[in-house]
């Protein structure tokens, strides 16, 4: 397991406050057992930001034909929706909801051709809810295989995220699993893929980035 390079200033400054805060206690407060419970929040929020910022070791799933999740989580829906934005047309979108306690990376989901990518800025609604797939702020992925499918995913933020980071470039390249990006606190990741695409999962499955397989073409 290493830290994403995403976490490294954050990690840092939320190790100095914590650290500041807890030799605050103690200076300035005579309660020892207030001083020391407060020693081990510090402790417990510092080893939080390193374990939220992981960048776990897998064995990653690997096929033309498959879609691998793009990260870990929970799948809360599976719908066919008509999509304008890269497939302007009706497809399938499975939707992995992300907990603070999930790892935050993105991987992709396929290899391919970058052939569309696009940030949109917007809302923080909870990243559960139905709309914030339209509505949040988010990134927009269209990858063309090798084999000739066209797979889309999107990062999107939730209510505390604010701040998602993309590597995708229009014309470049994605490895099948290789990291995509990474989205700071809870959020969630939509894979659309084209109608006739098997599924392979059900709502309430808990998936694992670059290992789960979420469909096959």
């Amino acid at each position: 397991m290493t830290i994403h390079k995403e976490g490294y200033r954050i990690i840092t400054v939320n190790f100095i406050i914590w650290a500041v805060v807890s030799a605050l206690f103690f200076i300035f407060s005579d309660n020892d057992i207030l001083n020391w419970v407060m020693c081990g929040v510090s402790l417990y929020m510092a080893l939080f930001m390193f374990r939220f910022f992981r960048v776990p070791n897998r064995e990653c799933m690997i096929g033309d034909n498959l879609v691998v999740s793009p990260g870990d989580g929970k799948v809360v829906a599976i719908k066919e929706v008509d999509e304008p934005e890269f497939f302007k047309g009706k497809c399938l979108r499975i939707s992995v909801f992300l907990t603070f306690f999930n790892v935050h990376v993105t991987w992709s989901p396929v290899g391919g051709n970058i052939s569309y990518y696009k940030y949109h800025p917007g809302k923080y609604l909870f990243a559960w809810y139905p709309k914030s797939s339209d509505k949040n702020e988010r990134t927009t992925i269209g990858v063309h295989t090798d084999a000739g499918h066209d797979v889309m995913f999107r990062q999107i933020a939730g209510i505390v995220a604010r701040r998602i980071v993309c590597y995708a470039k229009e014309g470049e390249r994605f490895e099948q699993t290789q990291q995509a990006g990474f989205i700071k606190f809870g959020s969630r990741l939509d894979v659309f893929v084209p109608l006739g695409t098997e599924i392979l999962v059900k709502k309430g499955d808990k998936v694992r980035g670059q290992e789960s397989v979420l469909a096959k073409f």
